[in-house]
């Protein structure tokens, strides 16, 4: 992948972890029956508790086209942060740092840093930019870079700095970094059960 872009789901944020499951279903059942998408827009959704769920089959470890953002769904992947972050709202840290180390893994499969600029080229006139223009994005962006909407909401989108910064330390990218990026412990099982 050669972005990742964040987005929220816009669903209430006084859950419980152990619930996430419900939601998740209430998620597909939206965007599969209203929207008619055939599986949930979103590649991974991530919850306050920091746990990573595999949203589109098959996207932990292949290139699942999602239908995240219009546009700029090709070459990028996309990451819902379950829960709503208007201005104002505390994303969570466990959250962030599972949102971080996904981007990173992600992005390490390419090479790409997370801190850096990437073109992209736009497949559809519904977003931001017309079809088969190029524009530049952060590796790490917000849904409303690329598509007209208030997503992932003020309070995520200003914490993307911090979330390009986490992952670039994980890829090994700065002085404190860790060793490189892995799969995140969430996903082991997925991509061990794929092999």
């Amino acid at each position: 992948m050669a972005a990742v872009f964040i987005h929220h789901t816009d669903t209430p944020n006084d859950y419980a972890c152990a619930d996430v499951p419900r939601t998740l279903r209430n998620l597909y059942t939206g965007q599969t029956r209203d929207q008619r998408w055939g599986d949930l827009g979103y590649n991974f959704l991530v919850d306050k508790c920091g746990t990573i769920y595999e949203g589109r089959a098959g996207g932990a470890d292949r290139p699942v086209i999602g239908s995240h953002t219009i546009g700029f769904n090709q070459g990028t992947v996309g990451i819902a942060a379950i829960g709503t972050f208007g201005k104002g709202t505390p994303v969570p840290a466990a959250m962030e740092h599972a949102i971080a180390a996904l981007a990173a893994w992600k992005l390490s499969l390419r090479g790409v840093d997370p801190t850096s600029k990437v073109r992209l080229t736009s497949t559809n006139d519904k977003s931001r930019y017309a079809k088969g223009t190029s524009a530049e994005f952060d590796a790490i962006s917000g849904h409303r870079d690329g598509y007209a909407t208030d997503c992932p909401g003020e309070a995520l989108f200003a914490r993307l700095p911090a979330i390009r910064g986490m992952a670039a330390g994980l890829q090994g990218r700065s002085p404190r970094a860790s060793s490189g990026a892995e799969l995140p412990a969430a996903l082991q099982s997925l991509h061990r059960g794929s092999q």
